[in-house]
């Protein structure tokens, strides 16, 4: 029996937290964990944030990001165990036997260096290449990653390539020293669903090609399912279910897997657009000050009250651009937007109070949009103070409404942002959105940045507060799974115009357009073999590649 070239037993690792208000204290965040990988295997790592997946996946590394401590168990890589190596035996491990694919790339290049120079450079301090012997390795990785013009664009700066492409360079990053393992986390979460797409296939070829062992860290089942041989199902530091990949995605065992797998499950009946919509966007064309060009480009849309428009597309295809000119935020250089009845002065300080309270925004990130120093209470009751004058007691009941409303109820008035989840914070910014009685929502990528199961419940959520409080939402989103979930009618824009737009069956109903078709088809499936099967038959390449 061969040994497996990373072979975990009984890793721990522990962590110091600092509760405001309380006496710093040690936590163990993974609790004895134990798996491996083959040489030339992929194991996929699953779990929602702050199960450990990232944790673990470093910790092959003898790495703890954050301040972490791994304080227990073994983690030997081709038979040494790198938790009880010195210093200089971990420095050399890093960069040549184990190296690391981060999921923002454009975070982890450094700008003011070219492509080439950042790709070779491990290779090349680990001794595994001369300068010009890396270059040419690194070149061979461009082309075979699929990337333009490989023997050139290790010249260009990070900021002169796409989100994708720069992705790709990451991989060939890891790839460049020949290493035996390569630690993938969350590689294509940050990407577009069409360039998501690319950056997978490469990933999969280069994995099969170099044979190199992986691990591949992310919260999307669909994804891990076409890259990986065996997945651990993660939970809050545990292990929940090991298995073949076929066995997790086809015959789950365990109850929190189960719910993984059937996650986007939820069933929608779309509604038929009334004659009079709350807002009818009319011929908009907009462009950004100081630049010469328009962004978006005679945009025709209507949303009918209690129905949800989705509006989709890739990053750049006008979908916040077009929100930002409803908010007023962006004047447009020609069209006109109705709302409840009346035109929108253009711009937002000249528009009413009531135009204000009526058309609300929920934000992609949570965390930017509150402010970190107001209580739960203070940012809902903010709304009710401004719009309504509501003080005291009044306000105070108004705000438990709210919380009980988004499905948070008692002892939440008083936390601070910093002490909810992902999900509880997106909630809270809900609340202060319904908390002006408006008629129409935007909600510009709610949910992108959650886990699925999270996700779920926050599109829930708002079906249910859709029925109650007659309410219209405009959902930006690149998911189309999402779309399916929530639509009643859908804008698909590319390029800054709207190349689609029906109601939900007419959009997603044969005969489609090349885009279309391409987004469509690029929604991971829960299904081996789906990658290869989307790739052979798309008709277009995506704006990312």
């Amino acid at each position: 029996m061969t040994t497996p070239l990373l072979q975990v037993r009984g890793l721990k690792i522990g962590a110091t937290v600092y509760p405001p208000g309380e006496k710093p204290h040690d936590i163990e965040i993974v609790h004895g964990v134990d798996f491996d990988v083959e040489a030339g295997k992929v194991l996929g790592l699953i779990g929602e944030s702050g199960a450990g997946k990232s944790t673990i996946g470093l910790a092959a590394m003898a790495y703890g990001r954050g301040g972490v401590e791994l304080t227990g168990g073994s983690v030997t890589v081709n038979g040494r165990d790198v938790l009880q190596a010195s210093v200089r035996d971990v420095r050399n491990l890093r960069g040549a036997e184990v190296t690391y694919v981060s999921q923002s790339a454009a975070a982890s290049f450094n700008p003011a260096k070219r492509i080439m120079e950042q790709v070779i450079e491990a290779a090349v301090l680990q001794g595994k290449f001369n300068k010009s012997d890396a270059e040419k390795r690194a070149v061979e990785l461009f082309e075979k990653l699929g990337l333009p013009d490989p023997e050139n664009i290790g010249d260009r700066y990070p900021h002169q390539v796409s989100g994708g492409q720069l992705q790709r360079c990451m991989t060939a990053l890891a790839l460049c020293p020949e290493p035996d393992l390569v630690v993938f986390d969350e590689p294509t979460t940050a990407l577009d669903v069409t360039t998501q797409i690319d950056v997978l296939k490469a990933i999969k070829d280069a994995i099969r090609d170099t044979g190199v062992a992986a691990l591949y860290i992310t919260h999307d089942l669909a994804v891990v399912a076409q890259v990986a041989d065996h997945i651990m199902v993660l939970q809050q530091g545990a292990m929940v279910e090991y298995g073949t990949t076929d066995q997790i995605i086809n015959h789950p065992k365990e109850e929190y897997t189960q719910a993984l797998v059937s996650v986007r499950s939820i069933k929608h009946i779309e509604k038929q657009p009334t004659d009079d919509p709350i807002l009818s966007v009319k011929g908009i064309t907009a462009r950004y000050a100081g630049t010469s060009f328009d962004v978006l480009h005679d945009v025709n849309v209507d949303i009918s009250a209690g129905q949800t428009l989705a509006v989709v597309g890739e990053s750049g295809s006008g979908k916040s651009t077009l929100a930002r000119v409803i908010t007023g935020l962006l004047p447009p250089r020609d069209g006109s937007i109705e709302f409840a009845g009346r035109t929108l002065t253009p711009d937002q300080p000249s528009r009413r109070l009531e135009d204000l309270r009526e058309l609300q925004m929920i934000y992609q990130m949570a965390d930017t949009a509150m402010n970190p120093r107001q209580t739960v209470g203070t940012i809902i009751g903010r709304p009710l103070e401004f719009y309504f004058g509501l003080k005291g007691a009044e306000k105070q009941k108004r705000i438990q409404e709210l919380l009980d409303e988004i499905e948070l109820g008692e002892g939440f008035q008083d936390r601070y942002p910093a002490e909810l989840s992902g999900g509880q914070k997106q909630r809270v910014c809900i609340a202060r959105a319904l908390a002006a009685k408006p008629k129409l929502i935007i909600c510009d990528e709610v949910t992108s940045a959650l886990d699925p199961l999270v996700a779920d419940g926050i599109l829930k959520l708002l079906l249910d507060l859709q029925k109650r409080e007659d309410v219209a939402y405009l959902f930006i989103t690149h998911d189309l799974a999402t779309v399916r979930a929530i639509a009643d009618s859908i804008a698909v824009m590319y390029q800054g115009r709207v190349q689609r737009y029906g109601t939900k069956s007419e959009v997603l109903s044969p005969p489609f357009d090349d885009y279309t078709d391409l987004l469509l088809s690029s929604v991971p499936e829960m299904k081996l073999g789906w990658l290869e099967e989307v790739i052979a038959h798309r008709k277009m390449e995506s704006a990312g590649n």
